[in-house]
């Protein structure tokens, strides 16, 4: 892909202090030691390269992928920065590029704006660094542009990270919320709950020994195979803040169908069932980091299923439910006592601070 041309190579500045001081914020030489050791050596690319205070892109090479633009962003203030399965890091460039892949779109570029707080150790912006950087690599995206604010003591917890995705869509790909319809079947590409449940065992505050990791993925090449096996595809959301039960309602409402799901055959970690239970959680609304929920018609369910099976992250794929002709807006659960029960949007939220 062509990029504006890349100057002389310069020599990166280096930090030799091991932590960041209000300095590091102000915009000289400390802050350009900063942004250099940590973000411009680990992201290093020919877009970044230039260092102008944009990235700049041919849009004919972006056509080529498609005919629309996909554009997303998202904050992560993930606490802890490290969790069993992943880090806030990956966390960033995996939320990212799952947001513009439930779209139909290809990643292609990711920006990181980074709060960090006075007093930070330096290492472990480098750990982050060097996690997003090594998820960008896998995923086949890049890190082009960003900034970096540097705050008190106090005013952030360690740091905060934005990241803002650029993707194209194929033109025979449209998807979208809106599009469910009666008859079609709702798919999701493995066990659920995961990071929610990982995120809280981690924190310690239930003096709890979970061996639950989070799920957090890159979703687009699942998603790839997902559309190449079932190009009717109706909508795919990932199921993050709220869980399945939230992206559900939203599709159901969006689409002002009914769909019904049966608890019987939604996968969950028993580890994750016994965590719910002991905490009086329910499973539906815990965050994921790697599952999407998927309605297609029901003449390619089967392929949809055994292309998500053929995939590492979406061997426990299950079809659990199916969209009705029932009240408009409406998401009921045949539980696994025989009855049913409504599925509502959550009201607060079950856990703080998961992505």
């Amino acid at each position: 892909m062509n990029v504006m041309p890349t100057p002389r190579r310069r020599s990166f500045g280096h930090i030799s202090v091991p932590k960041v001081t209000l300095a590091h914020g102000g915009g000289g030489k400390a802050m350009k030691d900063l942004i250099d050791d940590v973000f411009v050596s680990t992201f290093d690319n020919a877009a970044l390269a230039p260092l102008e205070d944009q990235a700049r892109f041919d849009l004919s090479d972006l056509a080529r992928y498609g005919d629309r633009l996909a554009f997303t962003t998202d904050s992560f203030v993930v606490h802890p920065l490290f969790f069993p399965g992943g880090d806030i890091g990956k966390l960033a460039v995996c939320g990212t590029v799952n947001d513009l892949a439930v779209g139909g779109a290809q990643p292609l570029y990711l920006s990181c704006a980074a709060i960090v707080e006075e007093g930070v150790e330096v290492d472990l912006l480098r750990r982050v660094a060097a996690s997003m950087a090594a998820t960008a690599r896998e995923v086949g995206v890049e890190i082009v542009t960003g900034d970096t604010k540097v705050v008190q003591r106090g005013a952030c917890d360690k740091i905060f990270l934005t990241t803002t995705g650029i993707g194209v869509i194929r033109t025979d790909v449209t998807l979208g919320a809106d599009r469910a319809r009666p008859g079609d079947v709702v798919l999701v590409n493995g066990v659920l709950g995961d990071h929610g449940a990982a995120i809280l065992g981690a924190r310690g505050d239930m003096a709890l020994d979970s061996p639950i990791e989070s799920d957090c993925a890159p979703l687009n090449g699942m998603i790839d195979a997902l559309l190449a096996a079932a190009p009717g595809t109706r909508a795919i959301r990932d199921a993050t803040r709220g869980g399945v039960a939230t992206v559900l309602n939203e599709m159901a409402q969006a689409s002002q169908v009914s769909i019904a799901i049966d608890e019987r055959v939604t996968p969950l970690r028993p580890e994750v069932r016994a965590f719910c239970e002991i905490l009086g959680l329910d499973p539906l609304y815990l965050a994921n980091e790697g599952k999407i929920v998927a309605i297609v018609p029901p003449d390619e369910a089967d392929a949809a299923i055994q292309a998500l099976r053929s995939h590492p992250f979406g061997q426990e794929a299950a079809v659990i439910g199916e969209v009705k002709n029932g009240e408009p807006g409406r998401v009921v659960m045949s539980t696994v006592f025989g009855g049913t029960r409504i599925v509502d949007m959550l009201v607060g939220d079950q856990l703080p601070r998961i992505c």
